[in-house]
């Protein structure tokens, strides 16, 4: 059966199952769901721990044996599976079929999956182990929901912030739950509990703030010049090489185009955002950018592009201030049909 993650606790107190399954794409919420599932296993007396990682030298009747193979010392275990791929291959359908229809004795066990898809979800080895056991899936917090996800966190610490605070740290960590936990853990470090200052927040924050690449062609998808402008000069503090960046926003711009050329030419966004390997919550993103940008100002991207890329080689005049500045013409052209920013302002 199907749990949401919040139902786990009281699951667990209410009756430990033998059989757990935890997937999703959020590293933070995945490890923590997993942890709570070990923990309370290990207060129960289940205190051997066997891990099995599938790769492709993975052998899947090492998992058929350690299920079978009574502890010689007859502690109770926690048989713990994890499979990054999501995908056992046929083998490995067959033999967690085999291992669900007699599960051992004595034996917690919990496999760890990544995000699954529909496809996914219809096999025939994901069906078994979804009706053997209990089923966490474990959903992404958007950026909506961060402010909230992060007031429920301070308020396990007993810290509270203002609105603009979470708002504040919800940009700075932009999405990244591992990053925002980390900034709370050390709210607890440096402050008393209680209510904290916006200064006091800043102050904690501005000095690890992390930003990523993807994020910042994410931004110049979803026409945010704030965002995108906000991000860039956090690479840029950070010392980013501009030929990362510059490869993420080329190849973003790539994509819309192969999307905008497959929606005029009248094919279903579905099938055109499974060719071109896009999924889950990118989607929406890339296909209403698709829409809402000119053919012609995504081909002058690429051409804007590669004069980047030939100031980053050398080939063309130009020093790491205009490498910088370009990248900022280059995403906000994109966003906006006039740049935001002129070359007047350099």
């Amino acid at each position: 059966m199907r749990i949401k993650a919040e139902q786990l606790h009281q699951q667990l107190h209410s009756q430990l199952a033998p059989f757990y399954t935890i997937f999703g794409n959020e590293p933070l919420l995945v490890i923590e769901t997993a942890d709570l599932i070990r923990k309370f296993a290990r207060q129960q007396g289940f205190s051997e721990h066997e891990i099995f990682t599938v790769d492709q030298h993975f052998r899947w009747s090492d998992i058929l044996y350690a299920g079978g193979n009574l502890s010689l010392f007859g502690d109770r275990k926690i048989i713990d599976i994890r499979i990054p791929s999501g995908k056992p291959g046929r083998e490995g359908s067959k033999t967690i079929e085999s291992y669900c229809l007699k599960l051992p004795q004595d034996t917690v066990t919990l496999i760890t999956l990544p995000k699954m898809d529909k496809q996914s979800q219809s096999t025939k080895w994901f069906k078994v182990i979804e009706h053997t056991g209990v089923m966490v899936p474990i959903y992404p917090v958007t950026r909506a929901q961060l402010p909230a996800w992060i007031k429920q966190r301070l308020g396990l610490q007993q810290q509270t912030v203002d609105s603009n605070s979470l708002q504040f740290i919800a940009d700075n960590v932009e999405g990244n739950l591992l990053a925002a936990h980390h900034e709370i853990q050390k709210f607890a470090l440096l402050y008393p509990q209680g209510s904290l200052t916006f200064e006091q927040v800043k102050n904690a924050i501005l000095d690890v703030a992390r930003y990523d690449v993807y994020q910042l062609s994410e931004a110049m998808a979803a026409s945010d010049p704030n965002r995108y402008i906000r991000i860039l000069r956090g690479l840029q503090g950070e010392g980013t090489a501009p030929p990362l960046i510059l490869a993420a926003l080329a190849e973003q711009i790539r994509q819309l185009i192969f999307l905008r050329k497959g929606l005029d030419r009248g094919i279903p966004p579905a099938q055109i955002l499974k060719s071109a390997r896009i999924w889950g919550d990118r989607q929406k993103t890339a296909i209403s950018a698709a829409r809402r940008i000119p053919a012609g100002r995504l081909l002058q991207g690429l051409i804007h592009a590669a004069k980047i890329d030939r100031i980053n080689k050398g080939a063309i005049k130009g020093n790491t201030a205009d490498i910088w500045h370009e990248l900022l013409q280059l995403g906000l052209n994109i966003i906006s049909r006039q740049s935001i920013v002129s070359n007047n302002q350099r």
